[in-house]
């Protein structure tokens, strides 16, 4: 096994030297040098239409959950491996929530584009309860559960976003 203790993104090989690591880091996606968050959350969109395309509403609630389950394990290893609880390249914590955040979107790349940027900026400006578990939560959960709020706060965002459109086109 490889161990890191820097904030650089870790080498290649570092993916590969625990299955944990090649998800935490999204599949090599966290390893992008400018932006990984926003790299993983692209990675995010990406992949989620292929998983929207062969899986109905149930079976995609479940793999989330397992998906955001799965991902509390595996970014506390790979955080603990890498010597930082919330090091740059773990993009998982961004993957999973993002995913939930498409699945409860409006249809339309409008809708989903408006959705990356606000998930973006809730990410980064992190309102409580994020900056809670971002400052105070050091492990797996913790950085799982401040993009799980900054995914909360774009679905609201969305909604607030749609009656407000609603309401326009009377």
């Amino acid at each position: 096994m490889v161990k890191i203790k820097t904030s650089k993104a870790p080498p290649l090989r570092f993916l590969f030297s625990h299955p944990a690591h090649l998800i935490a880091c999204g599949f090599g996606s966290g390893l992008s040098p400018f932006a990984a968050g926003t790299v993983g959350t692209l990675f995010a969109w990406l992949s989620f239409l292929p998983l929207r395309g062969v899986m109905g509403d149930s079976a995609l609630l479940v793999f989330l959950l397992v998906c955001y389950v799965l991902g509390v394990f595996v970014v506390n290893r790979t955080g603990r491996d890498l010597g930082v609880t919330d090091h740059g390249s773990i993009v998982w914590d961004e993957i999973v929530p993002f995913w939930g955040v498409l699945f409860l979107c409006p249809a339309g790349w409008l809708w989903q584009g408006l959705a990356f940027i606000l998930f973006r900026f809730f990410d980064i400006v992190k309102p409580q309860p994020a900056r809670y578990f971002d400052e105070r939560v050091k492990n797996g959960f913790g950085v799982m559960a401040d993009d799980l709020v900054a995914g909360g706060y774009t679905v609201l965002a969305l909604v607030l976003a749609r009656h407000l459109q609603s309401w326009l086109a009377l």
